[in-house]
């Protein structure tokens, strides 16, 4: 009799294992569906002008004023002269660790280096406050703004935003981890650096030919930095850091992240309109 209520409640521990796997199995993928869903929405439903789609993804995160942007090919970029530099940035940012091979690197900077990219952050801070108090007449500035300024801090700004972002975000999302910075040295830092240099030169120049390049890669900057950010709180809310061993296994989360990016992009754009239209502010 004994041996038969064990066995019964192994069986029935084991039923309910099945069921759980199964239901855990109908999760996962209701959560590919709908974040496939999602993203495949803005890619393929209207407007199919890419440059309009570029400027939807702009409209929630820059004021896209056109004196404070640049234009080429007599079309202004979907973002303004601070927030290309800074998307660019962090595109280039993400892209260099990435080639470099720290997408499992969890520490960050020498606190040198640190330093540095803090000084990047706050020299974006004090031009765009020194930028913002133009708006009113009658109060003092520091310096006259000027696009290339814009343009400068905001590339700086957005190299160390990735910077601190990128080590942060494999500690969340790897299981197996490496205890080194995300930039070792400042000869590291001096190639992200290059590359920022890079950007600023080629959209001074405004070179009518890379009008979509520029747009669609800045804007591919605000995806990727936003998709970073939601995979990192969403997996710390639903307690799920340090699980991916291999890539197949972290293209899920980085796609629940991108999918969370477009909902939260597209919820801006509505309340941004109805702001705007509605109530008339000038945003």
């Amino acid at each position: 009799m004994l041996m038969d209520d064990c066995a019964a409640k192994v069986l029935a521990k084991a039923a309910n294992g099945h069921r759980l796997s199964r239901v855990r199995s109908y999760l996962r993928w209701g959560v590919w569906l709908v974040s496939l869903a999602v993203i495949g929405a803005f890619l393929l439903l209207p407007p199919w002008d890419v440059l309009v789609k570029t400027r939807l993804i702009g409209y929630a995160v820059c004021h896209q004023l056109p004196e404070r942007s640049f234009h080429l090919a007599g079309e202004q970029l979907p973002l303004c002269a601070r927030c290309s530099g800074t998307f660019l940035g962090a595109l280039a940012g993400f892209t260099l660790l990435t080639l470099r091979g720290r997408h499992r690197a969890i520490g960050l900077p020498p606190v040198p280096i640190t330093v540095v990219l803090v000084v990047f952050i706050f020299a974006l801070g004090v031009d765009g406050l020194n930028s913002y108090l133009t708006f009113f007449p009658g109060l003092p500035h520091l310096y006259q703004p000027h696009n290339w300024l814009r343009l400068t801090t905001g590339t700086f700004n957005g190299l160390a935003i990735s910077s601190i972002v990128y080590p942060v975000l494999n500690y969340s999302l790897w299981r197996d981890v490496v205890n080194i910075p995300a930039i070792k040295d400042f000869r590291e830092l001096g190639s992200l650096i290059a590359s920022g240099i890079g950007i600023i030169i080629v959209v001074l120049l405004e070179p009518a030919p890379l009008l979509y390049p520029l747009a669609i890669l800045s804007t591919l900057g605000v995806l990727t930095l936003l998709a970073a950010l939601n995979t990192t709180l969403l997996l710390m809310l639903f307690n799920r850091q340090g699980r991916a061993v291999r890539w197949q296994q972290a293209v899920l989360p980085l796609l629940v992240g991108l999918a969370a990016s477009f909902v939260e992009l597209g919820a801006i754009d509505v309340l941004r309109y109805l702001v705007t239209r509605g109530a008339g502010l000038p945003l």
